[in-house]
């Protein structure tokens, strides 16, 4: 890229905040945007009902141009709050989990490796030589003595103890076999508040499930009464789910949501309890279509995919299928811009930040590659009323994209930090950011 159009980029970036102000709300067609509309504090807000119909625009292939960060860049963060680099050189930070002893633990997917970062920011490879390591677990969750480790195909686990900085021995393999291959590799996981189990996501292996074949040979009845409602079949068995199994693995994978396209993050809700996820919906269905979402899940819950998106919406690819689960479809609680690529969710459990953000959640969003208007690439907040999000999200760390063509960073998850400092990790360029307020 040459340098005019890079300074270019990075000079628009200012002007385009400078039209959003912040607690703007962008509801009906104007929530659908791009970057350029992006700026902290600007707040969208999606329903069921603005969804355009499949195919008003045509499918797009539009990865972007990764550069280094430019010399002295840094994401843009509301009034009242500072930003800057905790850590760099990362091969591909992913997950990023605080353990009690305040140290935090990160997926180096790329490297096979869990990195372990001390309270004074030292690193150590606390374990290495695995399988694009991403989900990260400590257990049991009020006293740990295991980090669990979600690989692609497997879910291992480490005896730890607090203060631990480098694995003691090889791994424990819990879960032997986790359904893998094809796309979505990513396996994340988290631990039922009183640790009586621990659940999986698990993404599908295709875009739209058109190669499941036919009906399972036992029937829809019998094959849902095993493994859930709406449960994927086929190549497809085990997959576009959250599973949950027993600390011990004893019993292997058991069935606890279904239809979840690409279930990438997990997080348990602090005092409710509810489990948490961010999807990544489909494609191929035009640039505002489907939105992907977060999202509390219910225990025997369907989300619609891969014959229904967004509640009762039928996919046109597969024209006539499943008239049994209409009516079936569980609604997600919070619409995203579509193709935005949400990767990552924590909730906000500190007393560092206002509190007004305590128990909000926070969701990481790694932007969209097929999409004519690039959007994503930024973390977001969910506001929580009582507990229960109010269906918009704000923009809250935005300023990774340079232009229509590239970018400089993509978020991937977000973790609070003991002192209650926010930690979010990007794999563009291996960066973990730290986000803090100057005031309260």
């Amino acid at each position: 890229m040459h340098i005019q159009s890079v300074i270019a980029g990075l000079l628009a970036v200012p002007v385009c905040a400078a039209v959003a102000s912040a607690g703007e709300v962008r509801s009906g067609a104007a929530a659908f945007g791009d970057w350029r509309g992006d700026a902290p504090g600007v707040i969208r807000h999606i329903a069921a009902a603005d969804l355009p119909p499949p195919y008003a625009t045509p499918s797009s292939a539009d990865g972007p141009s990764v550069m280094a960060r430019p010399p002295g860049a840094v994401p843009r963060v509301p009034e009242g709050f500072a930003v800057s680099l905790f850590a760099a050189g990362l091969q591909m930070p992913r997950v990023i989990r605080t353990a009690p002893d305040g140290s935090e633990f990160v997926a180096e997917s790329s490297a096979g490796r869990i990195t372990r970062f001390a309270a004074d920011g030292s690193r150590s490879a606390f374990a290495d030589g695995l399988d694009r390591p991403f989900g990260i677990a400590f257990w049991p969750p009020a006293s740990p003595r295991y980090v669990y480790v979600g690989e692609t195909g497997r879910v291992l686990r480490f005896a730890w103890t607090q203060g631990q900085t480098v694995a003691s021995g090889g791994p424990e393999t819990v879960i032997a076999s986790i359904p893998s291959g094809g796309g979505h590799w990513t396996r994340d996981l988290a631990a039922a508040p009183d640790g009586s189990r621990l659940f999986v996501s698990v993404g599908s292996g295709s875009n739209a499930g058109r190669d499941m074949g036919g009906p399972p040979p036992e029937g829809y009845s019998a094959w849902q009464t095993l493994h859930g409602l709406g449960a994927a079949y086929g190549d497809e068995t085990e997959r576009a789910a959250v599973l949950w199994f027993r600390p011990d693995g004893d019993g292997g994978l058991q069935p606890y949501a279904q239809g979840l396209r690409n279930c990438s993050g997990l997080a348990v809700q602090p005092g409710p309890g509810t489990l948490w996820c961010v999807v990544n919906e489909r494609d191929g269905l035009g640039d505002n279509l489907p939105p992907d979402y977060a999202t509390g899940l219910r225990e025997g819950a369907f989300y619609g995919w891969p014959w229904y998106y967004i509640g009762d919406h039928p996919d046109p690819r597969l024209p006539g299928a499943r008239p049994d689960l209409a009516g079936k479809v569980s609604l997600p609680d919070v619409l995203l811009q579509p193709h935005s690529a949400p990767l990552g969710i924590t909730f906000y459990d500190g007393i560092a930040l206002p509190p007004e953000y305590r128990g909000d959640a926070f969701v990481a969003m790694h932007g969209s590659w097929n999409r004519a208007l690039r959007t994503g690439y930024k973390v977001v907040r969910l506001h929580m009323n009582a507990g229960r999000p109010d269906g918009g999200y704000q923009d809250f760390l935005t300023g990774f994209v340079v232009s229509d063509g590239a970018v400089w960073g993509r978020p991937v998850d977000v973790a609070v930090a003991a002192d209650g400092a926010l930690l979010v990790t990007e794999d563009a360029n291996g960066t973990i950011w730290r986000i803090q307020a100057t005031h309260r």
